[in-house]
């Protein structure tokens, strides 16, 4: 089926005279994860992975994914007529790389404008001028092809209120109008939803599991216009809007105004290239004055304010609670035989939903048992699930959106008998997590100059993970969250490297994966806080805030440092003051044993 499609495309290309045609993983906004309507990608490759660049040209297509998906990707493009490039791999060319190499003399690159940002098409735009040829960027082919393509979502959107959010709409737009002032820029846009949904205080449902509404949005040293579908707007909106000084207009409107400011311009523009879509790009750069920077929402958004501190706290204990009445559940039922990755999942989502202000998981559960551990963004369908044996281990990734917060957790839990070598690895990703939490450090450093802590015991071993230790967290909106991170190189597409500040919310989650065996991670939060101030300056330091036992069936004593022992009995010791008093008697009993020193 997916060769039909690679063949329809090809027949498209060849009318327009295109020579290489890009279909990203992206929506309009360079969202990381995208609703229906934009999985284009999925729907040429087969690839379900949510990171990835298809490209085809009239002889070969190819596939770009990152290393959490070779494994997925490999089995998901066999009989696709795509090829997989392997990123970062040795000898791997680039997707621009490539793209260079096989574009002929004057030839012409195609992609859809509204799917690539603005920085990315200026790159493709001079590749094809250096070979005297051009891009066409004005029809989206895929969508030609696609029959039954799903709608545009457009589901109610709605007010996420003072005492969740922590601060008006009305300052955050004040604030954001500070930093244009200080940029002498006369207009912003801004494209990417999580940024427009902190700034406006509203949320909504048109991702899977990314409570954003589907929007741009333009600011003014006076006004502020937001493009968005009218109809997912109720009366209670439109007043609040109002209120706020925020002016509605349709959703594809945009190109209209892009359109007129080509024409009269407005003077200096503010807009982040990396999230705008090189469409709107294309029309503004025409008459007015680019300032490139990040949205001014990035960094605010990181710094989770009091009341987002305080109530993302309370999110992480129902959901701690969730998670510690299922792993139970899981313990007791596991050696009935009839459990799958995803009934276990399932089960996991019903705890949630227990939880008062539940809203929604906060991503895909990985429910990846044994073998399918090793893949890092595993999803188990109820078709294909594997059947949950009562040895190894289940390694389950999962969270919750509830009003108080959002949520990320990962457990890697023994079901069964466990080898010395399942227990050896084991151990060293807990006392991996544990240094990272623990570290203490000068205001100033990055997530790159900690880094270090976590992959340090298993580097000694000669084992690494393909991915970064961390990433930030958003407060009920994206699960990964820019600026701040975890990982040992730079990576300018992550966009997050950024100085570690008092407020931030940063994953912990290192873990080792072997290819046809199993894959074990252990994954915390960590807030920011500020520690004491000396003659060196001010130093930092993290609070753990997931509260989750850590399976001691698999863990080696003996091969913990005595401080790392105490850091997993002070962890134990705070999930059992925390959690024990919400759960049933004979849950206590078990978590009473499930944490107890060692």
């Amino acid at each position: 089926m997916n060769s039909d499609r690679l063949t329809a495309l090809r027949g498209l290309m060849m009318e327009r005279e295109i020579d290489i045609y890009v279909i990203p993983t992206a929506d309009f906004h360079e969202s990381e994860y995208v609703g229906e309507y934009f999985k284009a990608r999925k729907y040429m490759t087969g690839f379900t992975g949510s990171a990835g660049v298809a490209v085809v040209t009239m002889k070969t297509a190819g596939l770009w994914t990152d290393g959490r998906y070779f494994i997925q990707a490999e089995k998901q493009l066999q009989g696709s007529g795509f090829d997989l490039y392997r990123m970062a791999e040795p000898g791997v060319p680039t997707v621009d790389e490539f793209i260079e190499k096989m574009l002929p003399e004057n030839g012409v690159i195609g992609f859809d404008g509204r799917v690539i940002n603005a920085a990315w098409g200026i790159r493709l735009q001079k590749i094809a001028e250096k070979a005297g040829g051009r891009v066409y960027v004005s029809e989206d082919l895929v969508d030609i092809i696609w029959d039954e393509r799903p709608a545009l979502s457009a589901k109610e959107a709605w007010i996420l209120k003072e005492e969740y959010a922590g601060e008006s709409c009305a300052s955050k737009l004040e604030r954001v109008r500070e930093v244009m002032k200080k940029e002498r820029a006369n207009v912003l846009i801004m494209t990417s939803l999580d940024d427009i949904a902190w700034l406006l205080n509203v949320r909504g449902d048109d991702a899977v599991h990314f409570p954003i509404v589907l929007s741009y949005l333009v600011m003014t040293m006076k006004g502020c216009i937001w493009y968005v579908n009218q109809n997912v707007l109720n009366s209670e909106m439109k007043e609040y809007l109002a209120k706020n000084r925020v002016s509605v207009a349709d959703y594809d409107d945009i190109y209209m105004m892009a359109d007129r400011m080509a024409e009269k311009s407005m003077g200096r523009v503010m807009m982040d290239m990396s999230k705008v879509n090189y469409r709107i790009y294309r029309s503004v750069v025409k008459a007015n004055e680019i300032v490139n920077r990040p949205n001014p929402t990035i960094a605010m958004k990181a710094v989770k304010n009091p009341v987002e501190v305080e109530n993302t706290i309370l999110a992480h204990i129902k959901d701690g609670i969730a998670m510690t009445k299922w792993i139970y559940w899981l313990k007791k039922n596991v050696a009935s035989g009839e459990l799958t990755e995803a009934t276990a999942a399932d089960k996991l989502e019903d705890f949630r939903c227990e939880q008062d202000h539940f809203l929604d998981i906060s991503f895909d559960t990985i429910s990846a048992y044994q073998e399918n551990g090793a893949m890092m963004h595993y999803k188990a369908e109820p078709e294909t699930a594997a059947v949950i044996k009562p040895e190894g281990f289940l390694l389950v990734d999962s969270g919750g959106h509830y009003l108080e917060g959002s949520t990320d957790i990962t457990r890697t839990i023994v079901v069964g008998p466990i080898t010395d070598k399942q227990k050896e690895l084991f151990t060293v990703v807990l006392r991996s997590c544990l240094n990272l939490a623990n570290a203490k450090f000068q205001y100033g450093c990055t997530g790159q100059n900690l880094d270090i802590l976590a992959r340090g015991p298993l580097w000694e071993m000669g084992l690494d993970y393909r991915c970064g230790t961390g990433h930030g967290v958003g407060y009920l909106l994206n699960i990964h969250e820019a600026p701040n991170g975890f990982r040992w190189r730079h990576v300018p597409e992550r966009n997050d490297s950024a100085v570690l500040e008092a407020g931030m919310i940063t994953t912990d989650e290192p873990g080792v994966y072997l290819e046809g065996e199993f894959g074990i991670r252990t994954e915390n939060e960590l807030l920011c806080r500020k520690a004491e101030e000396t003659e060196y300056g001010r130093f930092m330091r993290f609070q753990c805030i997931t509260f989750c036992p850590i399976d001691l069936e698999a863990v080696d004593r003996d091969a913990m440092t005595r401080k790392e022992r105490q850091l997993l009995n002070d962890y134990h010791k705070m999930v059992w003051e925390t959690i024990s008093p919400y759960l049933t008697e004979e849950e206590r009993l078990w978590l009473r044993y499930e944490t107890r020193e060692i």
